[in-house]
């Protein structure tokens, strides 16, 4: 099927041309190995628990389906209904966060999951893409109006979820949402002294969690002092790429998922590396690299404070979650269980990365806008190069 024509004025045309190529075929990569991935690893830890070998396959197909239909059509939005998405969103998942105190599912000793009929919803999962959004919203109002503070309002939204994701508790969303939080107010010039201190506040709060919170304590311990503790989906995880080597052992000849209860989910990269070798991880790797690079050069181009901070809200995140589940799988850093994105099992997971990708397309569309025909066509969806071809027809 060939590309929409430059002349093409309807509204896929115009998306097509102005959306970012290599960030939506990166996107349909990782949802091509969700699949493949969700294939391998799912069926053994479906009949380890009992249930139908399928079942979390044909649940997969239909988030990672789902996924792929909110990227794109997300992506079409305008920059002002991307804005209300975000701030919309942000006030719905602190409630729904909340909700999670009094109504929530107690699994592990945390309340992060509300029950719906068909799956379970962890609404902390969307705070991380709609609070960039507000975040970045109330950074920019501070510059229209010196009357409103956005810095105070972002941070006392900020001290709610802090509060919210420590009650669960849910120390590794908290973590990744405070490094979203900081790198967009260090983008928006908030001074080196002031970066620093907020870097050695982090740095107590670490280490108040590992005194205050045993499930953080145990597995700091595990990671410095390898000789202590429960060590066996670790060394599992490690031997499987081990086992993997440089080209894998093969579709379906892994071992790892037989014996990894999360095989499907925290540890599917090992899956991964024991069935396809370090040359897929590698190149997985690149993938979700290209995206954040891509991403970043696009800003460089970009003279739009509200995109600047919140596209690089997003693409944080989405890079932080891809960077925890694999470095900790490799042991690199203490476990946490997060998902890899798009690639892991999870239907909160799948579509708050698709959120994530969907409003970071949005906002990163070329948004130039002649004014000969702004009143015709909404912004961010003609090119300059667009009018001139149309003067010659």
């Amino acid at each position: 099927m060939a590309p929409p024509s430059r002349i093409d004025t309807s509204l896929s045309g115009r998306w097509w041309r102005s959306v970012d190529h290599v960030t939506l075929i990166c996107t349909g990569i990782l949802i091509g190995f969700g699949y493949i991935l969700m294939l391998a690893a799912s069926p053994a830890v479906a009949v380890r628990i009992g249930a139908s070998r399928n079942m979390f396959i044909f649940k997969q197909v239909v988030f990672l389906a789902l996924a792929g239909a909110i990227v794109v059509g997300l992506s079409m939005l305008s920059r002002k209904a991307a804005t209300r998405i975000g701030i919309i969103g942000s006030v719905i998942a602190i409630a729904a966060t909340a909700m999670t105190l009094v109504h929530g599912m107690e699994i592990k000793g945390a309340r992060r999951w509300i029950a719906l009929p068909l799956m379970s919803v962890q609404p902390s999962e969307f705070l991380k893409p709609c609070f960039a959004i507000l975040t970045a919203w109330l950074l920019t109002q501070r510059r229209l109006s010196g009357a409103f503070s956005g810095i105070i309002a972002a941070v006392g939204v900020y001290a709610i979820i802090l509060f919210l994701l420590k009650s669960q508790p849910d120390i590794g969303m908290l973590t990744v949402i405070t490094a979203v939080f900081l790198t967009q107010l260090f983008v928006d010039g908030l001074s080196l002294f002031l970066v620093g201190a907020a870097a050695g506040g982090v740095a107590a709060a670490g280490v108040g969690a590992f005194f205050l919170f045993p499930h953080v304590h145990s597995r700091v311990e595990r990671f410095l002092h390898p000789d202590k503790g429960d060590h066996y989906q670790i060394d599992t995880a490690l031997r499987a790429f081990g086992n993997g080597g440089l080209t894998g052992r093969g579709p379906g000849e892994g071992r790892v998922k037989d014996l990894l209860p999360d095989a499907h989910a925290d540890f599917v990269f090992a899956v991964a590396g024991e069935e396809y070798g370090m040359l897929i991880c590698a190149f997985i790797i690149c993938v979700f690299a290209m995206i954040v690079v891509r991403t970043l050069l696009r800003l460089v181009k970009s003279d739009d404070p509200f995109i600047i901070l919140a596209a690089t809200g997003l693409v944080t995140g989405f890079g932080l979650q891809a960077f925890v589940n694999m470095a900790s799988t490799l042991h690199l850093i203490p476990t946490k269980g997060m998902t890899l994105p798009f690639i892991s099992y999870g239907g909160s997971s799948a579509m708050s990365v698709a959120l994530t990708i969907g409003l970071l397309l949005a906002l990163t569309r070329n948004q130039q806008r002649p004014s000969g025909l702004s009143r015709f066509l909404p912004e961010s969806d003609i090119r300059p190069d667009d009018l001139s071809r149309r003067s010659t027809i």
